[in-house]
């Protein structure tokens, strides 16, 4: 495909050489040290660094075509095609769509949005979809890309949601690979830097909206809920919202006709649960749905888990899938790694793992903990390193309120000083009701301390890092898996 047929109808303009002759054979790259000859290459500018630096590069390693924002001030080949848009994140999207044949058009696209329970909506929805209704689904977020348990091994540069060339790789793979839907988180960045956009999404699905990563948004609530909004602003055909958040409001006037509510609280949602029975082994609850009473189970304890059953629900049934066996296949859930993910030591303690790392689902992991915890809760939590820094003391004010031990430690405290965060945390545990307060800097001897402190009937929280199997520390990726940890130390001799 040559490099005209890609920007075909986008406005752009020639600096240099003749698009139709720009044979694009060997794929896109927005790294320079992924170019071979025959690529694309689309300089985009990040976080840290900018990708018309590198054009050079590109040109060197045999670019057939550069796409840039202004034009570079490097010598270009004769055999190189130059060509300058407004955005060229912007039209990485539409380019690697097409390259990829528009991969999204073959299947249903499911994308789920919100601060937090993009992982566990898109695990749930996943599962359920592939145990009720026999489907082949593929599911792209914070937990990786895979077809049921087949891995697909692409590497990507950010965490939730992949860049455009990326996303657009990997659904091409799915598809070739019998994925008849896709379930993706789309983080608020991916939609505000056009991560998703040329994606054809059947449904979008929001979860909620509360304080997190507002450092990416210039601080604001605002500008962070317009980035959530985008999803919604004509990028998906029908919508699924949580009711019990008020930017559903938003949703509904920007989707009129085209919205699926669902909630707790709202009396009036299509998708409703009421009669909530809370068990440390999951939670039953009623679902109200199209006049009609149904007994239903999440293997997961806890409000905010029926709230993602209700979302998984509600999706489902707009993909056309029958209510019941999709309710059936819920109670059979497994479980999500990292989410609510439990683990009985030998002595008898009770250990959760979860990602809760923003206030408010440490306030929700916390609360569901306390609501069937027989005696002592124990929290050890961090908060990382280069990211929204105003959530750390309310974080340590969640943990000391729900909590009667509290170990803090370190996340990811990537270019930071870890220290410099744990005392940044502190001051919010000033006056809670928390018995014990400690720091403890190395997060393997932090949870070495809970388990040590804990006797049977306690519960303890490790929280901040769920499935991740690593922890950043400055330029370092270092091996370390917050439940292999808890098992490991859990099952060593004691002195």
């Amino acid at each position: 495909m040559n490099l005209r047929d890609l920007l075909v109808g986008y406005k752009c303009q020639v600096l240099h050489g003749d698009p139709g002759q720009a044979d694009v054979c060997a794929g896109i790259a927005y790294d320079s040290r992924r170019m071979t000859t025959g690529c694309l290459y689309i300089a985009m500018r990040g976080s840290r660094t900018d990708g018309h630096r590198f054009v050079a590069d590109a040109v060197e390693h045999g670019a057939a075509g550069v796409l840039v924002e202004h034009p570079p001030e490097v010598q270009i080949l004769p055999r190189t095609c130059v060509v300058q848009v407004a955005d060229t994140r912007a039209a990485a999207a539409v380019v690697a769509a097409r390259y990829f044949g528009e991969p999204s058009r073959e299947m249903r696209v499911v994308a789920v949005t919100g601060t937090n329970g993009k992982t566990s909506v898109s695990f749930m929805t996943e599962a359920v979809l592939r145990m009720g209704a026999r489907a082949r689904v593929g599911v792209i977020g914070t937990d990786g890309c895979r077809i049921g348990t087949e891995r697909i091994m692409i590497d990507t540069t950010t965490p939730t949601t992949p860049e455009a060339v990326d996303l657009q790789c990997i659904l091409r793979t799915m598809r070739d690979r019998g994925a008849g839907s896709v379930v993706l988180e789309a983080s608020s960045m991916a939609l505000a830097l056009h991560r998703v956009d040329a994606t054809d999404i059947d449904v979008g699905v929001f979860t909620n909206l509360t304080p997190d990563h507002l450092d990416n948004h210039g601080g604001s609530m605002e500008a962070y809920k317009q980035a959530k909004l985008l999803l919604f602003g004509g990028m998906c055909q029908r919508a699924v919202v949580n009711a019990d958040d008020q930017v559903s409001a938003d949703i509904a006037v920007l989707m009129p006709g085209a919205v699926t509510t669902y909630g707790l609280d709202d009396t009036v949602a299509e998708f409703r649960a009421t009669d909530l029975r809370v068990q440390a082994a999951g939670t039953r609850f009623v679902l109200h749905h199209a006049g009609r009473r149904r007994a239903a189970r999440v293997p997961i304890p806890g409000r905010f888990a029926v709230s993602n059953a209700l979302a998984t629900l509600a999706t489902g049934h707009l993909l056309g899938y029958d209510v019941d066996a999709l309710i059936a296949a819920l109670e059979d859930l497994p479980a999500a790694p990292g989410r609510f993910q439990t683990y009985q030591t030998p002595g008898g303690v009770s250990v959760v793992v979860d990602y809760a790392h923003s206030v408010d689902s440490l306030e929700k992991v916390l609360a569901t903990i306390r609501a069937f915890a027989g005696r002592r809760v124990f929290t050890v939590f961090g908060c990382g390193g280069d990211r929204d820094p105003s959530k750390r003391a309310p974080m340590g004010k969640i943990a000391g309120t729900y909590s009667d031990v509290v170990v803090v430690t370190s996340d990811n405290p990537r270019g930071e000083d870890p220290d410099e965060i744990i005392d940044a945390i502190m001051p919010g545990l000033k006056g809670t009701t928390a018995a014990v307060v400690e720091r403890i800097t190395d997060r393997r001897q932090a949870i070495a301390r809970a388990l040590e402190a804990a006797e049977p009937g306690d519960v303890v929280l490790v929280a901040g890092k769920g499935a991740e199997p690593y922890q950043i520390v400055g330029g370092r990726k270092l091996p370390f898996d917050d439940m292999a940890i808890v098992q490991e130390l859990s099952t060593l001799p004691t002195a």
